[in-house]
């Protein structure tokens, strides 16, 4: 009943939803044969279905590369994720995560639900790494190699300032941005990117997940990891702990307004390299996530929901971002409205409003100067009519009907 609800109150979000569903279930038909491809996109989609779904547009090598470098990104994570493996055995795993690839016997049980199924089969991973081109395996071991060494760096090293903090996000997914610039490039499609740029956008991505996700870190069992730098939250609480307790809750709010200050120093450079690309799906593959970044960040700001359960998009808006995002207007539209929206939130006595507003005012200069805003109409900022309740009910179950038909399992004759 809840998406029910979101599409009465949002009715436009209808038929993006009912395609994104689609496109879902065209993309589980289109697992290829072969056991270790197989395993490979099953896991994908299992892992991440957005991603899953934006890597689909891909042509088929730079697809294959791709979904590879992400599982074994994520198997690498899953063990630096994993708080109940002992240090010293988790540490050298790290360091030579580079080798294990290239290992088709090499396994590790870590992990819970989709991620031990992942490091359980890891076999199938490492099978079809070996069957990539040249170019694709160099870059995707040596991103491995780097990020597997600072994750080891971070499992004795607390982030306690922002320099620390950008240093994290660097080795886990700003590396991330680095190895998927020398996929594109290796796959001749791309100019290769500077390595600042490609930096930029994953921190932003990174930096983004770590503000969403502090309530769901903090209560992490056996125990929490945390990557909050000590250096803004201890201007507002004793313990990081501290921001989740209803008495704290302007001071978390403080807190959090300045992490999302911090993570906005990074939207210029992710609009110039987004700017820059030039094949459609490679640019559709990077946008999307950019968007959805911003768009959640927008979400989370002055919002104390973040301490208290989860904070996210609806599924319609999710689904209007992948339909619609298309060209680099798409982009700088979808940018100014959540950023109108995110300004629309300062509250002038906040702490960092001067510094949250001058970087949201550089963002809207960027986007208003692009001088495409006035070539499309805002999904995000809605202002058309709403339909008849009654009428969208009765659609909306038609179309579940026409839904059910036609995904049906058929009958064997």
């Amino acid at each position: 009943m809840g998406t029910l609800r979101a599409i009465l109150r949002h009715p436009d979000d209808l038929y993006p939803l009912l395609k994104l569903k689609y496109a879902a279930r065209n993309a589980e038909k289109q697992i290829p044969p072969e056991p270790h491809w197989g395993f490979c996109y099953t896991m994908l989609h299992k892992v991440s279905r957005s991603f899953g779904l934006v890597i689909q547009q891909l042509d088929t090598d730079l697809r294959d590369a791709i979904c590879i470098f992400y599982l074994v990104l994520r198997a690498l994570d899953t063990v630096e994720d994993d708080t109940s493996i002992a240090t010293e055995l988790k540490v050298p795993i790290l360091m030579a995560f580079h080798r294990h690839i290239y290992d088709r016997e090499w396994h590790f049980s870590c992990g819970t639900k989709e991620y031990r199924v992942l490091m359980d089969q890891f076999h199938h991973v490492s099978t079809a790494f070996l069957e990539l081109a040249t170019g694709y395996r160099d870059a995707i071991e040596d991103i491995t190699m780097r990020m597997g060494a600072g994750m080891a760096k971070f499992i004795c090293k607390e982030v306690e300032t922002t320099d620390d903090y950008d240093e994290y996000c660097h080795y886990v997914a700003g590396l991330v941005g680095l190895g998927l610039s020398k996929l594109f490039h290796a796959s001749g499609k791309e100019d290769l990117a500077t390595d600042e740029l490609s930096n930029s956008m994953g921190l932003f991505l990174q930096k983004t997940n770590i503000i969403r996700d502090y309530l769901e870190d903090i209560n992490e069992i056996p125990k929490s990891r945390m990557f909050w730098p000590r250096q803004i939250w201890s201007k507002y609480v004793n313990k990081l702990e501290d921001l989740k307790s209803e008495e704290n809750s302007v001071k978390a709010v403080q807190c959090l307004n300045d992490m999302v200050t911090n993570a906005l120093v990074h939207v210029e450079d992710c609009l110039k390299y987004m700017s820059d690309l030039r094949d459609p799906a490679i640019f559709r593959f990077c946008a999307i996530p950019q968007i959805m970044a911003i768009g959640t960040l927008a979400l989370c700001y002055n919002n104390i929901e973040v301490f208290r359960g989860v904070v996210k998009m609806r599924r319609g808006l999710t689904a209007k971002i992948i339909d619609r995002t298309k060209t680099m207007s798409d982009v700088y539209g979808a940018f100014y409205d959540f950023s109108r929206m995110l300004k629309f939130k300062v509250d002038i006595n906040d702490p960092n409003a001067g510094m949250t507003n001058d970087r949201l005012d550089t963002i809207l200069k960027t986007c208003r100067d692009s001088g495409t805003l006035n070539e499309r109409k805002s999904y995000i900022i809605e202002s058309g009519p709403q339909y008849n309740a009654a009428y969208m009910v009765a659609i909306f179950f038609i179309i579940l009907a026409i839904l059910q038909a036609y995904f049906a399992p058929k009958k064997a004759v």
